[in-house]
């Protein structure tokens, strides 16, 4: 890796600094104040540890009243605490970037504040001008047919080399099914199949937001026609190299028009943004046979926790996944089953997919470690993608958020 060279993955750290807010002196004339901020967090902790140094090199422990999550954190500078308090994930992360706070694994944080998100309210959300600057910021990011391939590009297209240097061999860039056992590999393997097994015998199949092609390509063996659509020409360009069979096409889901026995889609519709759920279901509607199935997998966020999500974005949102949004579960059900897609067979594996993010991060570090990332990506950017994966992983540990594969089965009438 160049550390010095830069420029690789630009477009999400500059997506980013859209998001940023920096409370500098207001953050040394509050400090007295965080004390409010520290009993907040504590009393928040029915659960779990946090084991955290002060500015002043005072020592402090939030929580501990029964067993959990523990962790270690430093905080540096009161800015840090300011920037959670006013900036939410946004905030912590700009914090973490500048330095102001640090930990020797920070996953038992993000783990505890996504367990615990509820009792803490607002304490670590972004708020007032704050919060409205994020949404603000967000909407730039919005999921129009122009703005999608733009998120695309930005997160898809950082090159198939690099995510080649730590995804497995699949290519398989989602949650991978029992994860932690017999490898990577493996895990996205059982994925692969159990995917494949909801649409057993499907004569054609349209796979919508198709990645490196790994699913395609397993149902174009087991005997399907498969039309395989993706923005991303990074990824369209892997696939049609290493994958025969499927017919790989460069197209947005609101312009399908076929009829096809099934649909399958996997991780896609968190890119979408809430405004296109609907048309996400009337595109599965649209496209599958009277009879036919769809088999998804989708990540979602829990239901008590949110509208409070959806009022502002959050890390993921400004840095990762620009226009993205986690599903709710309860409303993408909804929306199907008002146009006659019956939901069946649930299937829900959110540990896998946190075990499968620790898999992804010792890949990365490796990788970085044995200088095997590609020129271009400078040490920010290997930064925030080591962040990005431990607050991933985080999450999901926390039970905050969840991924789930299930199948829609449209009426014969």
């Amino acid at each position: 890796m160049d550390g010095m060279t830069g420029g690789r993955g630009r477009e999400l750290i500059e997506s980013g600094r859209r998001f940023a807010r920096t409370p500098g002196l207001l953050a040394r004339l509050l400090a007295p104040g965080f004390e409010k901020v520290l009993a907040r967090i504590d009393r928040a902790l029915t659960s779990g540890t946090i084991h955290g140094v002060l500015p002043n090199g005072s020592r402090v422990t939030l929580g501990g009243r029964a067993p959990g999550h523990e962790c270690e954190v430093r905080l540096r500078s009161w800015n840090g605490m300011l920037q959670l308090a006013s900036n939410g994930s946004v905030g912590w992360y700009q914090a973490w970037a500048a330095g102001e706070w640090e930990s020797p694994d920070p996953v038992p944080l993000f783990a505890l504040f996504m367990q615990h998100a509820e009792r803490l309210g607002d304490t670590a959300r972004a708020k007032g001008p704050f919060r409205a600057g994020l949404r603000i910021a967000h909407l730039f990011n919005r999921n129009t047919p122009a703005g999608a391939r733009k998120n695309i590009a930005a997160h898809y297209d950082l090159g198939n080399d690099f995510y080649a240097a730590w995804l497995d061999h699949t290519m398989s860039y989602s949650s991978a099914l029992e994860a932690g056992g017999d490898g990577l590999e493996a895990a996205q393997r059982r994925k692969i199949a159990a995917l494949a097994a909801r649409v057993a015998g499907a004569r054609s199949v349209l796979d919508i937001g198709c990645g490196w092609g790994g699913l395609a390509a397993c149902l174009a063996r087991g005997g399907s026609q498969v039309d395989a659509i993706s923005l991303s020409d990074a990824q369209l360009g892997w696939a049609k190299a290493h994958h025969q069979g499927p017919r790989f096409l460069k197209q947005d889901y609101r312009e399908t028009s076929g009829q096809y026995d099934a649909v399958v889609s996997v991780e896609m519709a968190e890119a979408l943004g809430r405004e296109n759920w609907p048309v996400f279901m009337d595109c599965l509607a649209r496209n599958l046979k009277p009879g036919g199935r769809a088999a998804l997998q989708f990540i979602s966020m829990r239901e008590e926790l949110f509208d409070a999500y959806a009022a502002s974005a959050d890390f993921i949102q400004a840095y990762i996944f620009p226009g993205g949004l986690l599903i709710r579960t309860s409303e993408f059900r909804r929306l199907a089953e008002e146009r006659g897609l019956e939901w069946r067979d649930q299937v829900d594996f959110g540990l896998d997919y946190a075990e499968t993010l620790k898999l992804w991060r010792a890949n990365f570090e490796s990788a970085v470690a044995e200088d095997r990332l590609p020129a271009g990506f400078d040490e920010s950017f290997v930064d925030l993608w080591r962040y990005y994966l431990m607050y991933c992983e985080g999450g999901f540990r926390g039970g905050g958020i969840d991924v789930h594969q299930v199948t829609l089965v449209k009426g014969e009438g």
